[in-house]
């Protein structure tokens, strides 16, 4: 483990898994979707640049090939809800892979018979994979709480790119990710749900990764290379104070940072500085939080550790809290 010194903003809106992983993952070897024709929905300029636009943040879309992604884009096509209209209802078949353009939208999921609300979207965000991926029903009721556009991906062009993309990703990084000692205390499967939303990022020598004082949106593993971690510290030089940067550990292959910038509840507090070529795996906030509950105490367990640290390198608590703050 790398100890990292990031304490961040904590977000939990928009985390709610809407579909159940209770099956066998859809093998993309075994199917026969690439015997169908491509779908395509002719779209004027300006429709495919908003749906450029909507889609660009999206998780599952980062690890597509131009190619790829121009596909999936001729594919969607735009629905319009109004206020009240289920999108999807729980237990009903996948149909459909949805991306938000705008309007807001509530999650509900039957519980003891009663429906209840466990999350919403604004404006932004996706939802209806797992239920293709894992060919699951549908675990929970999606309803427009305002006039809105969704762009929607259909069930065969999805398994034909998304999941077979997906397939490659697993088998590339399958054994990697089960040599991580923090993961160990998840199940195959679970495992496997972090390889399928991890995105990977390359950076050059001296690069930097992470910006001390930056809100944090992501967790990063070394895949490849060497990460220096720096913290800024105050020293008095001719009679005149000034920052320097100070490197608080070095991070390798396996090793992560930047995941107490998401457990705790500051900005980060360090920075992050690629050394030679390096390759990072990258969980995005909202899938850390969904998806790495089970390792959350092992994380928690590092602050001390990191403390420590950092009490050995700028003599005491008190000036680490000043720093953090």
């Amino acid at each position: 483990m790398c100890f990292e010194v990031d304490k961040a903003q904590h977000r939990c809106d928009n985390i709610f898994f809407v579909d159940t992983v209770c099956a066998e993952a859809f093998n993309p070897d075994e199917d026969e979707d690439d015997k169908e024709p491509r779908v395509t929905h002719p779209k004027t300029d300006e429709q495919r640049q908003r749906l450029q636009e909507a889609c660009r943040d999206i998780l599952l879309f980062k690890n597509l090939d131009p190619e790829q992604m121009s596909q999936v884009l001729d594919a969607m096509f735009e629905k319009f809800c109004t206020v009240g209209e289920h999108i999807i209802d729980q237990d009903d078949d996948g149909d459909n892979f949805y991306v938000i353009e705008s309007g807001t939208f509530n999650i509900f999921v039957k519980i003891e018979g009663a429906e209840k609300l466990v999350g919403s979207y604004d404006n932004k965000g996706s939802f209806g994979e797992l239920a293709l991926m894992y060919n699951t029903p549908r675990a929970a009721t999606i309803i427009a709480t305002s006039p809105g556009a969704l762009w929607c991906l259909d069930r065969l062009t999805f398994r034909r790119i998304i999941v077979k993309n997906n397939a490659k990703k697993r088998k590339m990084y399958e054994a990697f990710i089960e040599t991580l000692p923090l993961l160990t205390s998840l199940e195959v499967s679970e495992r496997m749900k972090v390889v399928d939303v991890l995105s990977t990022r390359v950076y050059n020598d001296s690069q930097q990764i992470i910006a001390q004082g930056d809100l944090a949106d992501c967790f990063y593993i070394v895949e490849s290379g060497q990460v220096r971690i720096t913290m800024k510290r105050s020293r008095t030089k001719k009679d005149e104070e000034e920052e320097e940067e100070v490197d608080i550990a070095t991070c390798t292959r396996g090793q992560y940072f930047g995941e107490l910038a998401l457990v705790t509840n500051k900005p980060r507090a360090a920075s992050a500085y690629a050394v030679g070529s390096v390759k990072c795996l990258v969980l995005d906030v909202k899938a850390f939080e969904r998806l790495l509950g089970p390792c959350m105490d092992i994380m928690k367990r590092n602050i001390a550790n990191y403390e420590e640290q950092l009490v050995a390198l700028f003599g005491s608590s008190a000036e680490i809290e000043q720093q953090s703050a």
